[in-house]
C-alpha cells in the first residue's frame, strides 16, 4: 500500500472516530443540560444537535439546517398526529366516550389481568397503525385506566406500550418491515405469519411482566391530563350524565385502525392498481387523513352522543391544545437532532465497519440495525440501511431465513431509544416522567422488546 493509500486510510479512520465520538459526547451533553443544569429539553437539544454537528465537521450552518429540516419533517407528520391525537383525546374525555372504555375494561379485568388487557388492547390497536397515532389515541385509555383501578401508571402503560411498539416493529404492514421485505425480497405473507409469533411472546415479556419491575423503579402518580366528569363529581353524579355508548365510542377509535388496514390490505393484494376504489384507500388509509376522519366522527358520534352542543364541542377542541404545545416542540427538537446525526454520516460509518463480519447472519443482521438505531435515533433509517447491507447475504438464504432476517433487522430497529428518538420525548410528555425515569421504564422496555425478538427469531431459525 502507498504512501497516499495509508494516509487515506488514516485520515478515513480519523473522521470516523470524531463523528462517533462527537455523537456520544453530544447525546451525554444533552443529558446533563436536561438532568443538572435544569434546562427545558426544547433548548438542550436544539444546543446539543448543532454542538454535534459541528463538532462531526458538518458546519454551523449545515447543522443548523439540519436541525430545521428535521423539526419541520417531524412537525409536517408526528406533529399533525399529535395535534389531532389531542383533539380527538379531549373529546373522547370529555363527551364521557373513555368513561365508557375505562369502566368496560377495569368492571371486566381484575387487577391482575388488567395489563394483560391493556397489553392485548395495544398490540390490537398497533397492528395496523403507526406507533405515534396509536399513542395518541390509547393514552386517555391508559391514563384513565390508571386512574380508576388505583394500580401504578406503569403497571397499565409499559404493557400497552409494549404492544404497540412490539407490532410496529415486527409485523407489516407497518412501513420498517415492509421496507425491509421489499429490500430483501422477502415473502410478505410468511413474514407477517412469523411477526405474529415473534411478537406474542416479546409483548408478554416486555409488557405485563417487565411492568412490574418498572412500576417498582419509577413510582410516579397519574398526569392530570383527561380529567374527565366522573373524576370530578364521583361516579354516581356521572352514570345520571349522558354518555355515549360502547359500540359508538369503539367505532370511533377503532376508525382510523379500520381505515389504515384497508389501505395496508389493498397494498398488498393490489399494490401498482390504479382502480379507483384503490386510489379512495390509499386516500383514507393516509394516517393523518385518517386521524383527521376520527375527529370528525368523534364530534358527531362522542361529542353529540354525550349531549354536547356545538358550544360544548368547540370548546373541547380549543382546550385540547395548550397543553400539548411542549410536547410538540420536544418532539419536533429531537426530530431535529435526529436528521443532524443522519446528515454527518454516522450510519454509513456504522455500515462500513460491519462488511466482512463473521458473525452469524441473523445475529449480525440485528446488530447493524442496533448500532444504527442507537447512533442516529431513527428505526426507519436503521431498517433501510441493514437491508441495503445485508440484501446480498439474503440472496443466499432459504425463504423462511430471510422472512427471519427481516425480523431480526426489526427488532433492532427498536434498541435503546433514547434522547435523539422523538418517540422517547413523546413518552415522556405524555407519562409526565423525568428523562431518568423514562430510560429505567420505556428505554429498558424496547431494549427488552428488542433482545425479546432476537430470542425468538434465533429460536425459529433453529426449527424452521
Amino acid at each position: 500500500m502507498g504512501t497516499a493509500s495509508l494516509l487515506a486510510a488514516a485520515d478515513s479512520a480519523g473522521h470516523d472516530a470524531r463523528l462517533i465520538t462527537a455523537a456520544v459526547v453530544g447525546v451525554a451533553a444533552i443529558i446533563a443540560m436536561i438532568t443538572w443544569l435544569k434546562l427545558h429539553p426544547f433548548l438542550a437539544l436544539a444546543i446539543g444537535a448543532v454542538g454535534v454537528g459541528i463538532a462531526a465537521g458538518l458546519g454551523a450552518t449545515d447543522s443548523v439546517a439540519a436541525f430545521v429540516e428535521g423539526f419541520g419533517a417531524t412537525m409536517g407528520s408526528v406533529g399533525i398526529l399529535i395535534g389531532f391525537g389531542a383533539m380527538f383525546g379531549k373529546l373522547l374525555a370529555d363527551s364521557g366516550g373513555a368513561d365508557r372504555v375505562v369502566d368496560t375494561l377495569v368492571a371486566r379485568s381484575g387487577p391482575r389481568t388488567l395489563p394483560w388487557m391493556m397489553a392485548l388492547v395495544g398490540a390490537v390497536i398497533g397492528l395496523p397503525m403507526f406507533f405515534e397515532i396509536g399513542l395518541v389515541l390509547l393514552m386517555p385509555v391508559i391514563i384513565l385506566v390508571a386512574r380508576r383501578s388505583g394500580l401504578s401508571l406503569m403497571r397499565i402503560a409499559i404493557p400497552t406500550l409494549a404492544g404497540l411498539s412490539a407490532m410496529h416493529g415486527l409485523v407489516p404492514p407497518h412501513p420498517g418491515p415492509l421496507v425491509a421485505v421489499s429490500a430483501l425480497n422477502a415473502n410478505l405473507g410468511l413474514t407477517l405469519a412469523l411477526g405474529v409469533v415473534v411478537a406474542i411472546p416479546t409483548v408478554i415479556v416486555a409488557g405485563p411482566l417487565f411492568s412490574k419491575l418498572a412500576a417498582r423503579w419509577v413510582d410516579v402518580p397519574v398526569p392530570e391530563l383527561y380529567v374527565t366528569t366522573e373524576d370530578l363529581e364521583g361516579a354516581e353524579a356521572a352514570a345520571e350524565r349522558q354518555r355515549p355508548g360502547f359500540a359508538a365510542t369503539l367505532a370511533a377509535i377503532l376508525l382510523p385502525v379500520v381505515l389504515m388496514l384497508g389501505k395496508a390490505i389493498a397494498d398488498v393484494i393490489a399494490p401498482d392498481s390504479e382502480a379507483a376504489a384503490k386510489n379512495l384507500l390509499d386516500f383514507l388509509g393516509t394516517p393523518v387523513v385518517a386521524l383527521g376522519l376520527a375527529v370528525l366522527a368523534g364530534m358527531a358520534l362522542l361529542g353529540r352522543g354525550g349531549g354536547m352542543d356545538r358550544k360544548a364541542i368547540a370548546s373541547s377542541l380549543e382546550s385540547s391544545l395548550p397543553p400539548i404545545a411542549g410536547i410538540l416542540l420536544i418532539v419536533g427538537a429531537g426530530g431535529g437532532f435526529k436528521q443532524v446525526l443522519i446528515d454527518t454520516g454516522i450510519a454509513d460509518v456504522i455500515a462500513e465497519a460491519i462488511k466482512g463480519s463473521a458473525l452469524p447472519v441473523l445475529f449480525l443482521a440485528w446488530l447493524v440495525a442496533v448500532l444504527i438505531r442507537v447512533a442516529t435515533g431513527s428505526a426507519t433509517v436503521a431498517t433501510v440501511t441493514a437491508s441495503g447491507i445485508l440484501a446480498p447475504v439474503a440472496a443466499e438464504l432459504t425463504s423462511t431465513h430471510v422472512s427471519l432476517m427481516v425480523l431480526a433487522i426489526g427488532s433492532g430497529s427498536l434498541f435503546l431509544s433514547h434522547v435523539n428518538d422523538a418517540g422517547f420525548w413523546l413518552v415522556k410528555e405524555y407519562l409526565g416522567v423525568s428523562v431518568v425515569q423514562n430510560l429505567k421504564t420505556w428505554t429498558v422496555m424496547e431494549c427488552i422488546i428488542s433482545v425479546t425478538g432476537l430470542a425468538g427469531v434465533l429460536a425459529l431459525s433453529a426449527f424452521i
